[in-house]
């Protein structure tokens, strides 16, 4: 049965400091448009914008509100990697693939500066300080040189370089690193407020966008496909399914929701940190995630700490994650421990088997956009121009994201048993140092 909506917030910090809310009407009545868009996320959003460029009309269609889900939960890190080393990609599939995947994540990451500043999304608050890989044993400190190695030589790419211990303690203001590596791609950003800036610009450009309005059905009708909700329709000639980890809201989307491994991650952030022991950590400002295989990941958000992981798992919220990320940061940055954590919150995160996004079709009226395994901020944000011309018949170099159809999890019905069995082995060989 289909809840209600709007679907409650969540106590987030991006809540709390968000601008205020554009406000959107559900669907309601009959309507045509060239392309109906499920999803009012970064992917449906950006969606949206590069059909416009196209002269073609869309309504973007969000079960609950703009923000609600992945794009207004995650830790707002624009990142333009992939879960595979670039590296192992080349020696996979081809260095020609690998140089292509490269590409279009830096493309991503300069794509969310250019749409800060063409929306004057000045509350986003943007930041292109790069990010920090931080390597817990000289092992993952050795295969971060191997890639910096790779990068420069095969890619040629520079924006890499390797911290010593001492380099990574002065700016991480924690000795529980044994060097990183640096990458000047990427950045920060309030994800919420980055979201919202979107669908105002969207706005104000006369693009239709309604919330609080589940799609119900998802048909042929004729020619053309029928998006129905509890209140509306919309007849269109091509729908796009951008629900990502949320696919399994209602039935319609059933077509990507076997195919994607809901991931919940969880977050923390400390109350201002101002006059505080812990105000000069992360002193410059990046965003940083370990090595261990069950990754933890930090970053200032103003004068707070943000602390976040993954490994929490069901459909609601789990104080033993919570406690466990608690533990974790205070295990890096004692500083922390009389330091209060004001808020606490989860989200969804869609993982794919082969941990890569895919952008495709369901048949000749559907196309779909998901699968970002963590880092949609940047590639979610992009990948819209894409799917535009993935709808106006043309075939663009993607590299793997559309090398093979989206595979189905097997096993779907224990794929949560399964996902537990795995991390806990993750987890053992972290604790044992492998």
């Amino acid at each position: 049965m289909i809840a209600r909506p709007p679907f409650p917030d969540i106590h987030s910090l991006w809540q709390e400091t968000a601008v205020e809310r554009p406000a959107f009407e559900s669907l309601a009545g009959d309507h045509q448009f060239d392309v109906a868009i499920i999803g009012g996320g970064y992917t449906g959003l950006s969606t949206a914008r590069y059909l416009a460029r196209r002269g073609l009309s869309s309504i973007v269609i969000e079960a609950s509100r703009i923000g609600w889900g992945g794009s207004g939960r995650n830790g707002g890190v624009v990142s333009g990697k992939f879960r595979p080393s670039f590296s192992d990609i080349a020696a996979r599939y081809g260095l020609e693939t690998a140089r292509r995947m490269h590409d279009l994540g830096v493309e991503a990451i300069e794509h969310v500066g250019e749409l800060a500043e063409d929306y004057g999304i000045t509350a986003a608050n943007y930041r292109p300080t790069g990010s920090l890989r931080c390597a817990h044993n000289a092992v993952s400190l050795e295969g971060l040189k191997k890639e910096v190695e790779w990068l420069r030589g095969a890619l040629g790419d520079h924006a890499c370089s390797i911290l010593s211990p001492e380099e990574m303690a002065a700016e991480t203001g924690s000795r529980d690193f044994v060097g990183g590596m640096l990458n000047t791609h990427g950045g920060v950003i309030h994800p919420l407020n980055f979201a919202f800036g979107l669908a105002a610009g969207l706005k104000k450009a006369g693009i239709a966008i309604v919330e609080a309005s589940p799609v119900t059905g998802l048909k042929r009708h004729g020619d053309r496909i029928l998006v129905r909700t509890g209140s509306g329709s919309v007849s269109a000639r091509q729908a796009v399914i951008a629900t990502d980890s949320y696919s399994d809201i209602t039935p319609a989307t059933a077509g990507v929701r076997k195919s994607i491994i809901p991931f919940r991650s969880a977050m923390i952030a400390t109350e201002p940190l101002t006059g505080k022991p812990g105000a000069r950590l992360l002193s410059q400002g990046r965003s940083y995630t370990e090595t261990r295989r069950m990754m933890r990941w930090f970053r200032k958000a103003g004068d707070r700490l943000l602390y976040g992981g993954r490994g929490a798992f069901g459909k609601a919220d789990s104080e033993s994650a919570f406690a466990a990320l608690h533990k974790a940061m205070l295990r890096q940055f004692p500083e922390l421990e009389n330091t209060a954590v004001t808020h606490r919150w989860s989200g969804l995160v869609a993982m794919t088997m082969d941990s890569i996004p895919h952008l495709g079709r369901l048949d000749d009226r559907i196309v779909y956009a998901v699968g970002y395994n963590g880092t949609g901020v940047a590639l979610a944000s992009n990948i819209g121009r894409y799917v535009a011309a993935e709808i106006a018949g043309e075939k663009p170099d993607l590299g793997l994201l559309t090398s093979e159809r989206l595979k189905p999890v097997p096993f779907y019905p224990i794929r949560e048993p399964a996902v537990r069995l795995v991390a806990g082995w993750y987890q053992f060989l972290d604790a044992i140092g492998r």
